[in-house]
């Protein structure tokens, strides 16, 4: 099928557009630059020149296509507003694409990160926190879901707080960017609180997986790691980098110091089981070690 990809160009949809072109599918990936729509096409997929923010283009884009997977976000942790910014520019767009995909039947798939359950493993079955620094990205994926009812085949990947390849994404990859930056490796508390990890190339295939089978209205976790604890990570990433292994404030994370702070493991049992998904590649420390100073 013909598979309009939003964030085609970034870490994890460059290995979707990857995923889905082994499969026999034909990606159409957005490009906000000429560098993108040539990356994409160097990839040996099509390329639609525009933004996120030109809901005009998304809408055609997705109408015309067999499917989406909408995987775009600016990434702005900057400041509380700069979030803020980013997740209504997010929820515009998957609320435009929702639209023009209504009474097709065809699928759409998009991403949120897993829930946070105190005291245990967040699951399928848990819903969404409307509260806290990325609530409405939250509430974007419910109500995105909701086009169910509408004759859409929706589905949500959530995405464990690090999607790594090569040492690179996610709350890690932050973590090994500040370290870079200030010359400590950082981590919040003891650092005993966990973060849920996946390789990159493993959540394509989930994408690709809930593209294909995944029924309307559902939640799948791209979860490898249930839960790595912050101070390991710290600790391989200040020795691949050579530098120190220190606690350091939450508030040295911005707005979403509060995220990086929380024990936040998860399950995937429920996603292994129904879509019949095996993750094969580097779990999160193993790939740190391919960092380099």
């Amino acid at each position: 099928m013909q598979v309009f990809v939003t964030g085609a160009t970034g870490l994890i949809g460059s290995a979707v557009v990857a995923e889905l072109l082994q499969h026999g599918h034909t990606p159409l990936g957005l490009a906000r630059s000429g560098a993108s729509a040539a990356k994409l096409e160097a990839a040996g997929a099509e390329a639609v020149r525009a933004a996120l923010t030109d809901l005009d283009v998304l809408r055609a884009a997705a109408g015309k296509a067999d499917g989406v997977i909408h995987l775009a976000f600016s990434n702005d942790f900057s400041s509380p507003e700069a979030l803020a910014r980013s997740i209504e520019e997010e929820s515009a767009a998957q609320a435009a694409i929702g639209e023009a995909l209504v009474g097709t039947g065809n699928p759409y798939v998009v991403c949120s990160g897993t829930p946070i359950v105190p005291g245990r493993l967040a699951t399928e079955a848990d819903a969404l926190p409307f509260e806290g620094p990325v609530a409405g990205r939250n509430r974007s994926v419910t109500a995105t879901l909701a086009f169910a009812e509408r004759g859409v085949r929706t589905s949500a990947v959530r995405l464990p707080r690090t999607v790594h390849t090569e040492g690179h994404g996610g709350f890690a990859g932050l973590l090994t960017q500040i370290a870079r930056q200030t010359g400590v490796s950082g981590y919040i508390g003891d650092g005993s609180q966990r973060w849920p990890a996946v390789h990159a190339k493993d959540a394509a295939v989930l994408f690709r997986l809930a593209l294909e089978k995944a029924p309307a209205g559902t939640a799948w976790h791209a979860v490898d790691d249930e839960g790595d604890p912050v101070r390991a990570i710290a600790e391989v990433i200040g020795r691949r980098l050579g530098v120190p292994v220190k606690e350091v404030p939450a508030d040295s994370y911005g707005p979403i110091g509060a995220i990086f702070a929380a024990d936040q493991p998860a399950s995937s049992a429920h996603t292994r089981e129904v879509l019949n998904w095996r993750p094969v590649h580097p779990k999160l420390l193993d790939d740190l070690e391919l960092l380099k100073p």
